[in-house]
């Protein structure tokens, strides 16, 4: 298991799991909002769609989207897909063809990439209007998924598993395998089992991760109660470590580290961590890469 800090290049012979967004719904100067890029061989495929995904992809290499195979959406919340209409729109309006992005995710996906869409009539119109080339509008081909096989191209194979967010239903989690490595991007969920199911003896997993003492000084000091319900949906880093002890992974890689991780103190989260957890723990800033 080889971690890596920000670099443009991935090795192509193995699996690349690289942490484009590391953020939060709070704003961020130095982190964007939940996207990892999962690579393999020269295929990519991005997870989630937060605040500065299109961006962060320039920085892992990927300048265009149109090299993007699949995106994947672990759950609707705005901060996991509030990118997709730029990814979306960019992979339009860069594509020599009439080309569908593919877009796996839970189901309500194909509603929601519908009203993406409409949301975007306006711009759309502008584009062909100015663009007399371009002929065709864009469009998605949607795969909605439960539990089971949602991705198996070309030696990638894609198991996903329902996971608890609480009011956040269905909300999903996915396990990549290629090559006999094994990556799990859990998203958002509290410990259960189809969270275990996936993380069963992986390679790496990856986990958003909340610190409910930072958590209550924030409510605290904002005086807003409100901002204790995510105490109750997501996993603490001590839950994290638990699961990926119990399940057997190799390493542990946290993210979307709530309510925030100011660049530096990551130490303090990976010392939480190997509290519970005999393995490898990574927590780094965006554009962190693991290879698998």
């Amino acid at each position: 298991m080889e971690h890596r800090p920000p670099s443009l290049l991935c090795n192509a012979a193995a699996m690349d799991v690289v942490l484009l967004g590391t953020g939060t719904p709070l704003p961020d100067p130095d982190r964007a909002g939940p996207a990892t890029l999962v690579r393999a061989d020269g295929r990519n495929f991005l997870v989630d769609c937060g605040r500065g995904a299109l961006m962060r992809l320039a920085g892992a290499g990927v300048r265009n989207p149109t090299w993007l195979e699949a995106v994947f959406i672990t759950h609707l919340h705005s901060d996991h897909t509030c990118d997709f209409n730029e990814v979306l729109t960019m992979w339009w309006a860069s594509n020599a063809g009439d080309v569908p992005l593919k877009v796996v995710g839970p189901v309500g996906t194909r509603d929601w990439v519908d009203r993406t869409l409409a949301m975007m009539s306006d711009d759309i119109k502008f584009r062909m209007d100015h663009h007399h080339d371009l002929k065709w509008r864009p469009r998605c081909d949607v795969t909605e998924v439960a539990d089971g096989m949602a991705y198996d191209v070309d030696g990638m194979r894609v198991t996903s598993a329902l996971e608890d967010h609480g009011p956040v239903k269905p909300a999903l989690g996915f396990r990549f395998e290629h090559g006999g490595a094994s990556a799990v991007l859990a998203g958002d969920t509290k410990p259960c089992e189809g969270l275990d199911r996936l993380c069963a003896d992986a390679d790496a997993y990856v986990q958003t991760v909340l610190r409910p003492e930072l958590v209550k000084n924030l409510v605290d000091m904002m005086e807003l109660k409100r901002l204790e319900d995510i105490l109750d949906y997501h996993s603490s880093v001590e839950d994290a470590a638990k699961t990926a002890q119990r399940t057997g992974v190799g390493t542990l890689v946290l993210t979307h580290m709530l309510p925030f991780c100011p660049v530096g103190t990551e130490g303090e989260w990976v010392d939480q961590a190997r509290a519970d957890f005999n393995g490898s723990v990574v927590v780094g800033p965006d554009l962190t890469s693991v290879t698998v």
